[in-house]
């Protein structure tokens, strides 16, 4: 039979049309299952990176003790050892004056000298009752004396003997009232002279020749002002978390804006060991030596004191800790990446860090800006901090990128 004949089995090969169709198919199948692989693989990667974002990112620091010694800046008033206003003791008119702004003096030196005639007279006059009491006293004790020797011959009576020697005790009395007088008066003369009280250096004279002087102390009647500047006093308000570090003995260095880049050693000598109750403050007394006299009282001086701390204490920036009701906490991060909360006590704030006295150790790794909901046993994701740029004109250190 020929070949073309229209009785050939169907059974035999596949025409073209039948390939092409069939590998439609498989590649239809395949685009399906690739589809469908695609679709999982991404669900299962964004769900991957859904929970990875979910996990907090945080920067830690360890604690760190403080410097050896605290170093604080206070203001400081500048005082004499010794400052006295002078006054005058004895009313007149100033005769002359002998010692001017500036000049130094020594204890008892005449600084100047009243012309108080009232004075004069009053002396002459006590020195005049005085005198008269005398008479008196000597006259009514020779009386007394004499009636007591009539008295043992009985020519008397006991009455007038015993007048007699009242009439002596009490001329007695006005003898050594008219003495305290004169005394008075002599003190008051004495007064005329205006001496220096200490050595020192005269800072104010507030008198001139034939200047009205009245006694006593009040407003515009203060003759001279001395001051020993050989040392010098200088006060700080010291605030209360260190009110408890300066006791006598703190060394500080002064330091002055005419004395630019110069430094004056200086020491507690004492303090109120008293809080004032408005400021909080402790005001502390220090001295330095001004032999040479380039201090100056009233003048304004920076305190640098060298506070010791205390060794057990920690510090952390201010921004790692968290206020809670339960107190002030710090997040720490514990056993595989969990945030592990801690209790804190808080010593001296020093703005941008604190003290911790207790709740942390100088191992633990505190987490920077922890947002407030953070909670214990939260797992989050440690980010190491890029390394800090080498010094201008200074290689990169090794393993850091230049």
């Amino acid at each position: 039979m020929s070949e073309h004949s229209p009785y050939i089995s169907k059974s035999g090969p596949p025409s073209k049309v039948g390939r092409y169709a069939l590998i439609a198919l498989v590649i239809a199948i395949i685009l399906a299952a690739w589809g469908i692989f695609s679709r999982v693989h991404a669900r299962t990667e964004l769900g991957k990176e859904t929970a990875e974002s979910s996990v907090p990112t945080v920067v830690t620091v360890k604690p760190n003790h403080g410097p050896a010694g605290e170093d604080l800046v206070l203001p400081g008033s500048v005082q004499a050892y010794f400052d006295a206003p002078i006054y005058a003791r004895t009313s007149g008119y100033l005769k002359n004056w002998y010692t001017d702004i500036g000049t130094p003096v020594k204890k008892g030196q005449l600084l100047a000298d009243i012309d108080a005639p009232e004075v004069d007279q009053q002396l002459n006059q006590a020195e005049a009752d005085l005198n008269t009491a005398k008479a008196n006293y000597d006259l009514s004790q020779t009386t007394d004396v004499r009636w007591k020797g009539l008295l043992a011959t009985d020519s008397v009576s006991k009455q007038d003997a015993d007048e007699k020697a009242g009439d002596a005790a009490a001329k007695k009395a006005a003898l050594d009232s008219s003495a305290a007088n004169l005394r008075r008066l002599h003190d008051l003369e004495s007064f005329k002279r205006v001496l220096a009280p200490f050595d020192g250096v005269v800072t104010v004279r507030n008198t001139d020749i034939g200047a009205l002087i009245n006694a006593g102390q009040s407003s515009g009647t203060e003759l001279f002002h001395v001051a020993d500047i050989s040392k010098l006093r200088i006060y700080v308000q010291v605030p209360q978390p260190y009110a408890a570090a300066a006791v006598p003995g703190v060394t500080a260095d002064l330091t002055f804006t005419e004395h630019p880049g110069k430094k004056y050693p200086a020491q507690i000598t004492r303090t109120a060991n008293a809080l004032e109750p408005n400021a909080r403050t402790l005001q502390v007394e220090l001295q330095v030596d001004n032999a040479k006299g380039e201090l100056f009282p009233g003048s304004y001086a920076e305190v640098h004191f060298k506070l010791p701390v205390n060794a057990n204490s920690l510090r952390l920036p201010a921004n790692t800790v968290l206020f809670r009701t339960a107190g002030l906490q710090v997040a720490t991060i514990g056993q595989d990446d969990q945030v592990k909360l801690k209790n804190i006590t808080q010593g001296r704030d020093f703005g941008s860090t604190i003290e911790v006295l207790d709740g942390i150790t100088a191992d633990d790794n505190i987490i920077l800006n922890p947002p407030d909901s953070l909670a214990d046993g939260v797992k989050v994701r440690v980010m190491v901090p890029p390394p800090e740029p080498a010094p201008a004109g200074q290689a990169p250190q090794p393993g850091k990128p230049s």
